[in-house]
């Protein structure tokens, strides 16, 4: 029982400590249960026995006999299923053809290179060798994500490496089955009609399996057939139960199958997703604690010993500084990615929870088998894993600004609120060249923002994830623009500090506007008016004027008659190649001639008439 509660424990904390130093928690969950698995019993237990003990194949511990195996198999399932269901058809389309690449031509690529590397350098079999190469595909978004958080990068980068991280986790375990299905079936005489089979079996049932009982669960929840309270622990163990008949048909099956039935829930019309999301999210974080710890502890320190060598340095370099470019630059010919971002990309490939997880089960069930060499299978991919975290987590940062990918300054500006007005001073900055991102929780302005070709995405702005958006690591400027006060005024106290690099505004109420001071006039996104302002003015004519200023009479002469003209609503200055909001420019020493103002609604002079109507 103490073991059990100290895994738990020690796992949050690590989390915890991940969160705080803005590192991957993959890091100290590794550290922590070395120290407390093979680095106790060698160095700080008396009678030389690990402080936890996850015996799997004996009669102690805390998974006696196959025990661990089972927990181990279901948990990736679990957190396979939450990867799946993070994977968008329409976002998959959109990130172009380098990360179609990376996850084919790219993962060939690490698999044979890998594969014939460590033959050679290790002096494996080749079905060893090539297990460990399909183990270490993958990169991951649990890995990944925690790294590009902190780093502001040039948008085409961080898409590339989130995407690569999310879509090649389910390819790489797929490759690492197949190859063990052709080693224990094979046996060593590679690829048989047998093995085939097999592999026909796994692609029959797995995509059978996760297909058919998505649409089933779907069915279900959709049509209430299950009550809310329970929504969660059904969705879990639907997944659970694909799992394990899946594997009852076929074994290894069940990862593919659960990969599967997250993809497609994922991509249908549940109405709980979100709320299915936040449930696996919790729990794969939670598993993920307790796994590492559990499979680093599960290590010998003979395993380690096996390390002990020149050979591993050698492995390492040539997979890290070697291989992984090759695959990079190969996936990304003739892309419009430049040399210092493909440099990037090749720098930044961790290993995650899947080729930990999956080597540890591969690596015993081979053991068991008496296959020569299988005992270096976990130790292998555990110091790949441990040393290219430890590697990216340290030097990600200091390598961007090196090879110039770093955003210095931070200027697109992100929009709480989607509504037609909104969309419309969207479009007209986005025509001036500026990134926008708009947000909002209703979903059928988020729709439409995204059929105009805006970048929007339908958030709440009370959940916390919003700032773990690696979408948003270039945006300096927060404007607050929904017709409710309180979210205007929670969004600038939550966020300014995230995303008001360069200007934090909001949209005042009536009230507000009465009672401000000229200071605090200068942080509403206009001096003179609120949501209903906006609103009829955006009614009267929904198009984004222009007018010249030349002097800085003028200037002021033609800001008096908008403050009378209650259809018309001043937003922008011009001036060269800037373009500044009216409370920005005030704010400002520049001087006031020669400028254009952007206006809406009511026609005053010249006009400037947006290329297309919101």
């Amino acid at each position: 029982m103490l073991e059990l509660a100290g895994i738990i424990i020690l796992g949050i904390l690590a989390q915890w400590v991940a969160w705080k130093f803005k590192i991957p928690a993959i890091l100290p969950l590794i550290l922590i249960g070395l120290l407390v698995g093979p680095i106790a019993a060698a160095y700080l237990s008396e009678d030389g026995t690990k402080w936890i003990a996850p015996i799997w194949n004996g009669t102690k511990g805390l998974f006696p006999g196959d025990g661990l195996y089972y927990f181990v198999s279901l948990a990736i399932s679990v957190i396979l299923f939450e990867g799946g269901l993070t994977l968008k058809r329409s976002e998959i389309k959109n990130v172009g053809p380098v990360i179609t690449k990376l996850i084919t031509l790219g993962a060939a690529i690490t698999f044979f290179g890998a594969g014939v590397v460590t033959h050679y350098v290790f002096n494996l079999g080749w079905e060893i060798s090539f297990l460990f190469a399909g183990l270490i595909i993958v990169t991951g978004p649990t890995v990944i994500t925690p790294i590009l958080r902190n780093i502001p990068l040039k948008k085409d980068v961080s898409t590339v490496l989130k995407w690569e991280g999310i879509l090649i986790d389910p390819i790489g375990a797929l490759v690492a089955v197949l190859v063990f299905e052709f080693i224990s079936v094979g046996g060593g005489g590679g690829f048989t009609k047998t093995a085939l089979m097999e592999f026909g079996k796994i692609l029959l049932f797995g995509t059978s399996f996760g297909f058919t009982f998505a649409h089933a669960l779907a069915y279900a929840m959709n049509k209430k057939l299950i009550p809310h309270y329970l929504l969660n622990v059904v969705s879990l163990s639907t997944v659970l139960l694909v799992f394990v008949a899946s594997e009852v048909f076929a074994h290894e099956s069940g990862l593919l199958a659960v990969v599967v039935m997250g993809m497609v829930l994922g991509n249908g019309k549940l109405k709980n997703l979100k709320e299915l999301l936040y449930f696996k999210e919790s729990l794969s974080i939670l598993l993920i604690s307790i796994l590492f710890i559990l499979l680093s502890a599960n290590i010998n320190i003979e395993d380690l010993m096996l390390l002990y060598t020149w050979k591993t340095l050698v492995l390492f370099t040539i997979v890290v500084f070697i291989i992984r470019p090759l695959a990079v630059f190969a996936s990304a010919y003739k892309s419009k990615l430049n040399l210092n971002e493909k440099l990037f990309i090749s720098w930044v490939g961790p290993r995650g929870i899947v080729a930990a997880g999956i080597a540890s089960l591969f690596g015993s069930k081979l053991l068991k088998q008496g296959v020569e060499g299988a005992e270096y299978i976990t130790p292998l991919v555990f110091m790949i894993v441990l040393g290219t975290v430890l590697l990216n987590a340290t030097t990600a940062r200091l390598f961007a600004k090196m090879v110039g990918v770093f955003l210095k300054t931070s200027d697109a500006i992100l929009f709480v609120g989607a509504s037609n007005p909104v969309r419309l001073i969207a479009k007209y900055l986005k025509e001036k060249g500026k990134r926008v991102i708009l947000i909002d929780s209703n979903s059928n302005f988020v729709e439409q923002a995204n059929t105009d070709g805006l970048e929007a995405f339908k958030v709440d702005v009370y959940d916390d994830d919003l700032t773990d958006n690696i979408e948003l690591n270039d945006v300096g400027y927060l404007i607050a623009i929904t017709g409710s006060d309180m979210v205007n005024n929670y969004t600038v106290n939550r966020f300014s500090k995230n995303f008001g690099e360069h200007g934090t505004y909001k949209l005042a109420s009536s009230q507000e506007l009465q009672e401000a001071t000229d200071t605090e006039r200068k942080n509403f996104f206009t001096p003179n008016d609120d949501y209903i302002n906006l609103s009829e003015a955006y009614r009267e004519n929904p198009l984004i004027m222009e007018l010249k200023i030349e002097t800085a009479v003028d200037y002021e002469a033609i800001l008096s008659a908008f403050s009378k003209e209650e259809k018309s609503i001043p937003l922008f200055i011009q001036k060269g190649e800037e373009i500044y909001l009216i409370s920005e420019f005030e704010k400002t020493s520049e001087v006031k001639e020669h400028l254009t103002l952007s206006y809406l609604g009511k026609s005053i002079g010249d006009s400037y008439k947006s290329n297309s109507k919101a």
